[in-house]
């Protein structure tokens, strides 16, 4: 009854103020006195969303029939905000344009600047990085212009975020320290040096390097002691969180709960920031599990879930499902441990971010080990994916880097045209430099990815195929005990029996023995070819096996067939015997020829692809051959394909060789060396 009184009441209050607002409407609204008033009510909360948006069109009304002035984009900044905060993006969006509209024609670099910022805070919550990156370096470029230090080190530290959302964490890092370099003179700036600090911890517990992390992370937490800095936004426990988090990947969960505890009880950390809360509860639950402590477990799982679930938090829902089967996995409860990891794998698949789906492949993997092996397949397959998104998406920003630029570059050389050539010279020259040094640095870092990643990725096939020859080793031994019984119970008794009853055969007449010895030569004869084809199975099951790493590359042949238009043929020279072939080569020849077929895909356009094994003597031979374009071969020499296959050939000491003319096709030959006795023929 109490609260339907209360909801009468709502509803009184609201039809009073609509009211109110036409009577308003009637006197003031064309007044810039009531301004001040629509963009107060645009921005309380307790209103409804239309209502709110109602006053902020009636704000942006008024602001557009006044002059355009410095005040005037003020104001428009003012309704943008509230369109942010209401996440109208649509409304933000058109308000931010009509800003650097103006800007734009009145040359006002100021406000330029700073709708640049805006509209990289609109891409980058749409999650469009590569437009978000770019309106930030824009942004970057004007307030170089203007030499406005605190709003640059805000732009680097908008990038630099960005840029570890996407897994480039070196130049995450970098923008991070120019932050910092911008902020040496500035007074009251402390706000940017807690989020320069907290990132810096962050990017190092990303790669590992703890005792950085938590050098930067108590930075930060120093920092707060400014009481300028506002308790809404809980950095407290922000802090406390990241701290504990990077005891919890050190193993030491035992401080790690600590930091937890202590986040948790920060006042007001529901209320303020209720994700943040679910993040601390959840990390907490996960120490106590693993100091084997039982106490609030697993009630606070389930509250962190419940919490993340509510607020629409689809990596936080993933991270808590994947903690609770680990929970479940623990206490044998495996129908939960499945549950809880099958749901979190079922979600993870709808969110953009490829991590939360490889965490719940591994722990799914783990608790449904039946399907290990499928879950390992597209745990390699979504893992390269993710190496080649986020490597696409660093190329990209430097590729807008240098794109703007050059386009700096060209309207400067434009409007500079009757400066003296000692000058432009000079400039371009540092210019040059300035890349040659960065794509230098660009290139080294690229590289000691690409090789970090190819060593998991080597892991992961190797680890697939220790588990393949377990099976293998299973299966012999099985096949012995199968062989062993029919020897015993089969073949041995019979021939017992033909042995008996030749010996009864010197008690008898030779008129008598003559058949009966027949018939038991008979009999002996049966036996040798019982036991021959004995020895024919154990052939055969041990053909199949050698045959397995055959299996694998038949299944990548198999899914180019069903995805490409292009002819696949494929042959195996049968004097290889693949079981005397080490598990490194194996592996490294399977990623050649998946590179060589992606290759063959992007850019061959050819009608037929084809794929030979041959066996030289002390040489195994591996060709791939296409009919498409072609290339010069000499210009690719440095494309990240080929330097991909030279470098796997490198590492089982072997040769490539490249033959490929335009309109003429390709073709590619990986020799490598190989123990001799591998190429004997069977006996």
């Amino acid at each position: 009854m109490k609260k339907k009184c209360k909801l009468i009441l709502i509803l009184f209050f609201v039809l009073l103020a609509c009211t109110k607002k036409t009577s308003l409407d009637k006197n003031v609204i064309s007044s810039a006195d009531s301004l001040p008033t629509y963009l107060s009510l645009a921005n309380e909360n307790n209103l409804p969303l239309q209502i709110k948006q109602n006053y902020c069109q009636k704000a942006l009304t008024i602001i557009l029939n006044q002059k355009d002035d410095s005040i005037n984009k003020v104001n428009l900044f003012k309704v943008a905000n509230r369109y942010y905060n209401m996440s109208d993006w649509k409304s933000y969006l058109q308000t931010t344009k009509l800003i650097l509209d103006r800007a734009q024609k009145s040359q006002d670099s100021v406000h330029m600047a700073k709708a640049y910022m805006y509209l990289g805070d609109y891409y980058e919550s749409q999650s469009i990085s590569d437009s978000a990156f770019l309106n930030y370096f824009k942004a970057e470029k004007l307030y170089i212009k203007i030499n406005d230090q605190y709003s640059l080190a805000k732009t680097f530290l908008n990038k630099a975020s960005l840029q570890y959302n996407e897994g480039d964490f070196f130049e995450s890092e970098i923008g991070v320290f120019k932050a910092l370099r911008s902020l040496k003179k500035q007074q009251k700036v402390n706000d940017l040096y807690y989020e320069s600090y907290n990132l810096l911890g962050i990017l190092y517990n990303e790669r590992e390097e703890y005792t950085k992390a938590l050098e930067f992370q108590n930075k930060a937490l120093s920092i707060l002691q400014d009481k300028s800095i506002q308790l809404f936004y809980q950095y407290k426990a922000a802090s406390l969180n990241n701290i504990g988090f990077i005891y919890m990947n050190m193993g030491n969960y035992k401080q790690a709960k600590f930091f937890f505890e202590k986040g948790l009880a920060q006042e007001n950390l529901f209320e303020d920031r209720a994700s943040l809360y679910a993040i601390l509860l959840d990390n907490l639950a996960y120490s106590k599990f693993k100091l084997k402590e039982k106490d609030q477990l697993p009630d606070l799982f389930y509250k962190s879930l419940k919490i993340r679930d509510s607020l629409d938090l689809t990596s936080g829902v993933v991270s808590s499902k994947i903690h609770l089967s680990e929970y479940f996995a623990f206490k044998k409860d495996t129908f939960k441990a499945f549950q809880f990891s099958r749901q979190a794998l079922a979600l993870s698949r709808t969110s953009n971010k490829f991590i939360n789906t490889l965490e719940a492949l591994k722990q799914i993997a783990l608790v449904d080990p039946k399907n290990a092996s499928v879950y390992s397949e597209e745990y390699i397959k979504l893992n390269d994916k993710m190496v080649k998104s986020e490597r696409k998406m660093g190329e990209k920003f430097s590729r807008i880097e240098y794109e703007t630029n050059e386009i700096k570059d060209q309207n400067s050389n434009l409007q500079e045209k009757n400066k003296t050539l000692i000058y432009v010279f000079s400039i371009c020259t540092l210019i040059g430099l300035f890349f040659y040094v960065y794509k230098t640095q660009q290139a080294r870092n690229r590289e000691l990815l690409f090789k970090q990643q190819q060593q998991k990725a080597n892991e992961d096939i190797y680890n697939l195929m220790i588990s393949q020859q377990n099976d293998i080793e299973l299966t012999r031994i099985k096949e012995k005990k199968k062989v062993a019984q029919d020897l015993h119970d089969g073949v041995l008794g019979r021939m017992f029996g033909v042995r008996i009853s030749l010996d009864s055969l010197d008690k008898v007449d030779e008129a008598e023995a003559g058949p009966k010895r027949k018939k038991y030569l008979t009999e002996l004869k049966n036996i040798e070819q019982d036991i021959r084809e004995i020895s024919h199975d154990l052939n055969r099951e041990k053909s199949e096996l050698i045959n397995n790493f055959i299996a694998i590359l038949n299944k990548l042949f198999e899914d180019q067939q069903n995805t490409y238009d292009a002819e696949l043929i494929t042959s195996f020279d049968s004097n290889i015997k693949w079981e005397l072939v080490s598990n490194a080569v194996k592996i490294n020849l399977y990623r050649i020829v998946q590179e060589a077929l992606q290759n063959c895909n992007k850019y061959a356009n050819a009608n037929t692809i084809k794929v030979a094994f041959k066996s030289e003597i002390n040489h195994m031979v591996l060709s791939i051959s296409d009919d498409g374009v072609g290339f010069n071969a000499k210009r690719a020499k440095d494309g990240i394909g080929l330097h991909n296959i030279q470098y796997r050939a490198a590492e089982c000491k072997g040769i490539v060789t490249l033959k490929s003319a335009k309109g003429e096709g390709t073709l590619l030959i990986i020799k490598i060396p190989i123990d001799q006795k591998i190429n004997l023929q069977n006996k």
